[in-house]
């Protein structure tokens, strides 16, 4: 359960971040973006390690990484993507510029990521099997952005 109340209060910073990157500079939108994503795959890698046997599964636990997976694509992310906040305008991100150009596909890809999420959290807690059934849809939808959408590392 503590765990859970850090996931929950990490979901709640970030939401904060979004609206203070409202007027803030395209540092503070990156920051609070990568955040998220960073959270989205912390909670990833907990289902990801169990899914693959890597640690033992554990249903509360899976349940709330799920769950928490779930509130972190549910943050309102419209402030975390600033026109000319791309990589190579800006240090610090691998956000590639085609984002811009193509946030009607990005959002789309959002949609498959965020129903892949919600599949994966209704069953994650039920045992061993239904995570390992669900994680591979969360994981490719991420992958497809992921392809599409980030710049190589610098």
């Amino acid at each position: 359960m503590r765990r859970f109340k850090t996931i929950i209060a990490g979901v709640a910073t970030t939401a904060l971040l979004a609206g203070a990157a409202i007027s803030a500079s395209h540092s503070d939108a990156i920051k609070a973006r990568q955040d998220n994503m960073k959270a989205r795959g912390a909670n990833l890698g907990i289902l990801g390690r169990m899914a693959q046997g890597q640690i033992d599964y554990d249903s509360v636990k899976a349940g709330e990484a799920a769950a928490a997976l779930v509130a972190l694509l549910s943050v309102d992310q419209s402030t975390f993507w600033p026109v000319g906040s791309a990589q190579g305008m800006v240090e610090g991100t691998r956000a590639k510029a085609e984002i811009w150009d193509n946030f009607a596909d990005v959002g789309a890809m959002a949609g498959d990521l965020a129903a892949a999420a919600d599949a994966l959290s209704e069953v994650a807690a039920i045992d061993l099997a239904s995570l390992q059934g669900a994680i591979g849809a969360v994981g490719g939808a991420c992958g497809v952005c992921h392809k599409a959408y980030r710049g190589p590392k610098n």
